[in-house]
């Protein structure tokens, strides 16, 4: 059988359709096949009763002009009839006694608010807000420029150059978590609350400290109609390169001859040929399903282990008609008293309305989403059974009926309920375990992030890797960049010079 494609790509979501977009920029004829209908994988959203749900995406980095990033999304057509909100403060955290963190953006604002809430801690204070205005300068997007196997011992000393300034809190951040920090705290709200600054607790300060110094640079936007907007524009750059997406298609197998991946083979046995294949989907599945476990290393088998953290999570999205506009748009509140939720006792729920996007809801009325983080082995067990939908209601009733303590009237004014879990999650996106950002980003799997992961399986010939996988951490513009590199390693093995363009 001829090759269809140059390249196909199994997976549609950003680094999928990264990919596809690079190799159309560059002269290559590529598919996309995706198992689900639509694009964007993670990043997306679903409609219910006249309100939209956004699938957990809380920010995309590069919104801003000129900023890190920004060319990657112009590039991709990201920007192409999508608008943008900006938030100046991140979240709140209250406590029970009525004690409230607020999260801004902006150091000095920040840095007073955290002084007159917690004094006795000035100095940890002044230096966390300073590492904060340092990173307002640092440019993440500059660590993955360019395939780490084409870098020359002069583009590592050009790296390294542009990193130097920023080595001394580099050092110290990233080797410390936000607990550890925590740790470190005298006030004791502070302590309690600063845990979950950024929503997980074992995060890297670094990464924090880079968040809030994006937010307060105006590169950390929204767009207006949820993630799937932001997908949809990326899969109308792909379509208008002259590439090719063949949706609710899912491989089966990738067909390898002499060591060599020569196509794909779909559930209903179509069979398509390309030159070179890249996976743009789960890892695990990749290397487990796709192919067998027939080209594997130490290495590879020790990254699916299940050694290292993943994140999965609940997800109660709510339509009510209440209008939360008034209301800060992430409250996480600490509770006095514990409450079980699939099998593990909570000590804090995340709350977030969307009132910042009035597309989302009808007039007056308010999407809200309740998320934590939850094991996928407790839903795992209930899956196929009755119990499994029965589980999902209670749980979701028991968060419903402690949330009214903080919004009275709550309960009675929902009218749209949707609940997912990371079954939910996995069946949806093939993500292992459903985790949402493959593997957790600590201050343990950093290197990993900065070291990357193989793109390519041992003894395999034309075949390559892209995703949240490749890429831990996860973050949209990574997981992009992880596919324009890729197209980018490409190029440089046919001889030819990598192109970049932007739509008109």
């Amino acid at each position: 059988m001829a090759p269809t494609a140059d390249i196909i790509i199994i997976g549609a979501g950003i680094s999928g359709l990264a990919a596809g977009c690079y190799a159309q920029m560059n002269g290559y004829r590529s598919q996309i096949f995706e198992a689900h209908d639509q694009p964007g994988g993670l990043c997306t959203a679903w409609q219910r009763q006249g309100y939209t749900f956004d699938g957990g995406i809380h920010y995309i980095f590069g919104t801003g002009e000129g900023q890190p990033f920004y060319e990657l999304w112009r590039e991709l057509g990201a920007f192409e009839g999508v608008e943008f909100t900006n938030q100046s403060e991140f979240m709140q955290i209250h406590g029970a006694q009525g004690e409230v963190l607020r999260v801004h953006s902006q150091p000095d604002t920040f840095q007073e608010h955290l002084m007159a809430l917690a004094p006795e801690d000035a100095k940890l204070i002044d230096a966390f807000c300073k590492g904060v205005r340092k990173f307002k300068e640092f440019d993440l997007a500059m660590l993955q420029q360019k395939p780490k196997s084409l870098m020359t011992a002069a583009d590592w000393a050009r790296l390294g150059k542009q990193v130097l300034p920023f080595m001394g809190v580099l050092g110290k951040w990233s080797q410390l978590s936000l607990s550890d920090l925590a740790a470190q705290v005298k006030n004791p709200f502070l302590r309690r609350a600063m845990p979950h600054m950024f929503a997980w607790p074992d995060v890297p300060v670094m990464v924090g400290m880079s968040l809030l110094a994006y937010l307060d640079n105006g590169n950390a936007g929204s767009p207006v109609g949820a993630a799937l907007t932001f997908a949809r524009a990326i899969e109308q750059r792909y379509l208008e390169l002259g590439g090719e997406i063949v949706y609710s298609a899912q491989v089966e197998r990738v067909l390898v001859e002499d060591d060599r991946a020569v196509g794909v083979r779909l559930y209903t046995n179509d069979e398509y040929r390309a030159q070179r294949v890249i996976s743009a989907c789960d890892g695990r599945r990749t290397i487990f399903d796709l192919l067998r476990g027939e080209y594997i290393n130490r290495r590879l088998e020790k990254l699916y282990d299940g050694h290292l953290p993943l994140h999965s999570q609940l997800q109660v999205s709510l339509g009510v008609a209440m209008d939360f506009s008034h209301r800060p748009h992430w409250v996480t509140h600490l509770l006095d008293q514990p409450m079980a939720i699939a099998g593990q006792d909570r000590f804090e729920i995340g709350i977030k309305h969307y009132c910042f996007d009035p597309s989302l809801a009808p007039p007056g009325k308010s999407v809200v989403i309740a998320m934590l983080t939850s094991p996928y082995g407790y839903w795992q067990q209930l899956y196929g059974r009755s119990a499994y939908h029965a589980e999902e209601s209670q749980e979701a009733n028991l968060l419903l009926e402690r949330l009214e303590e903080f919004y009275p009237g709550l309960g009675a004014s929902v009218e749209c309920m949707d609940v997912a879990t990371p079954l939910s999650y996995e069946r949806y996106t093939g993500n292992w375990q459903g985790a949402s950002c493959g593997w957790l980003l600590t201050k343990d799997t950093l290197p990993l992030m900065i070291k990357g992961v193989p793109k390519r399986l041992p003894g395999l010939d034309n075949f390559y890797m892209v995703s949240q996988w490749t890429e831990p951490g996860g973050s949209l513009p990574i997981v992009a960049l992880s596919g324009r590199n890729m197209i980018y390693e490409i190029c440089r093995e046919d001889g030819r010079e990598f192109e970049a363009t932007v739509p008109g």
